[in-house]
């Protein structure tokens, strides 16, 4: 009876986080969908090939802000479980994420222009995406402190209050997009500050529960420790190349697609990796929401909870992308024109055949990210960070470039397929690998 009532409470918990969790995933990466679709309406494709010029960038504050975040909060649940001194790791993670945002502000405020030209934009983009670019650079800490309050108040037992963070900091910035970019006029400018504002919403709402009887958090000014940012950002690298490897992608992706089809190709491209921002956005919220429980079990050693959450992760991010791959093989063209407000019949055609075939890799990927957001949550950094690396980074651009060459724009297409397939073997070999090691 106490078994059954055991994993009762196991799949109770996981439900509520993991929900929850994915809303608030889903949330935070739908302004930049929101972006996309209204700076399609007021400025067209020359905006969306800006937009998606300066996505590894958004992508570079994200991860880093994640792998700040994210770790800490792992070394804060694993140590505060076991029984040892988890108060230092918050100060610790907005210290040097201010200190990192400092570079990017700097960078941001002086050179937006120069930083465009060489994303690969010409003249006619720079000029649309320069200020864009220099006014949410300016609010590098902002996105970085969402990241970081956001992963202590889930794994301090407010997952509620995290989803709400985000929800409504992704809304704020959905009603000023428009409020900003059609009554007011403000084009490019006004997606810029509505965008940079809605981080300071979310930091905002996560205060209810860092000034509520529940919270543990210290706020308490401590000596800055590397030692101790180390050993959280061991922990945040899956979280860092679950960020920026779309970035990295994207960057590879646009200077490629120049080649082969020109700013229309890119443009293209914009609407597959924005949409593809948001379904990545449903395994991180599969893979963050279940970390807290992992952490939490790997720490007290209740490896059959363990199991079972890992069991249930791993099965949910094979049933939401076959679903998410469905619907996209059928609504691809409809989903292409909602982003094409010029009614350019060959980006619909790229996009709408570019959507069929990237979106294939999300099968594979879905258990890549749930697979090593598992591996740093059982502290296991090096497995971790070698899946990463492959699927973020390494095996995406040589199959982009290969395949590229062998097949044009469906080539650049299926290497996200091809990448996270290669990647998937990996993961599996690391779980294995952890499951005889730590019984899970």
């Amino acid at each position: 009876m106490a078994e059954i009532q055991a994993k009762s409470l196991v799949k109770k918990r996981f439900a509520k986080y993991v929900s929850q969790n994915i809303l608030g995933m889903v949330g935070m990466s739908a302004y930049i969908l929101a972006d996309t679709f209204f700076i399609a309406k007021a400025v067209g494709a020359d905006g969306i090939t800006a937009l998606n010029l300066v996505l590894p960038l958004y992508s570079l504050i994200f991860a880093i802000g994640a792998m700040i975040g994210v770790g800490s909060a792992i070394r804060f649940t694993i140590e505060k479980n076991q029984g040892g001194g988890s108060s230092h790791y918050f100060f610790n993670a907005i210290f040097f994420a201010t200190a990192v945002s400092v570079v990017f502000m700097f960078v941001g405020g002086v050179f937006p222009d120069r930083l465009m030209a060489a994303l690969g934009g010409d003249s006619r983009i720079v000029e649309v995406g320069t200020e864009y670019t220099r006014i949410f650079m300016l609010f590098t800490p902002f996105f970085m402190y969402n990241h970081i309050c956001n992963a202590f108040v889930r794994n301090d037992g407010a997952p509620t209050v995290a989803m709400a963070a985000t929800l409504f900091s992704s809304l704020f910035n959905i009603v000023m997009d428009y409020v900003l970019m059609f009554p007011l006029g403000m084009g490019m400018v006004g997606a810029s500050l509505a965008t940079a504002c809605s981080p300071i919403i979310g930091v905002a709402i996560c205060g209810f529960h860092f000034f509520s009887k529940k919270n543990t958090v210290s706020f308490k000014a401590v000596k800055p420790s590397f030692k101790m940012l180390y050993r959280s950002c061991q922990l945040g690298v899956s979280a860092f190349v679950g960020e920026f490897s779309s970035g990295v992608t994207t960057a590879v992706f646009n200077t490629l697609i120049l080649g082969l089809a020109g700013n229309i190709g890119v443009a293209a491209y914009g609407v597959v990796a924005n949409t593809a921002l948001v379904t990545v956005s449903f395994f991180n919220g599969i893979s963050q929401g279940a970390q807290p429980l992992l952490s939490e079990y790997y720490a007290n050693r209740k490896s059959r909870s363990l199991k079972s959450v890992l069991f249930m992760s791993l099965a949910a991010s094979v049933v939401i992308s076959a679903v998410i791959i469905l619907t996209v093989k059928i609504f691809a063209v409809e989903i292409s024109n909602v982003f094409n407000s010029d009614g350019i019949s060959e980006l619909t055609n790229y996009a709408a055949r570019g959507l069929k075939i990237y979106y294939i890799g999300f099968l594979f990927a879905g258990i890549n990210i749930v697979g090593t957001g598992a591996l740093s949550a059982i502290d296991s950094p090096s497995w971790a960070f070698a899946a990463s690396v492959m699927r973020g980074f390494a095996v995406i651009t040589v199959c982009a470039v290969v395949m590229s060459r062998l097949f044009g724009m469906n080539g650049v297409w299926a290497a996200f397929p091809a990448a996270e397939f290669i990647t998937l073997f990996v993961t599996a070999a690391a779980l294995i690998t952890q499951k005889k090691k730590k019984s899970i």
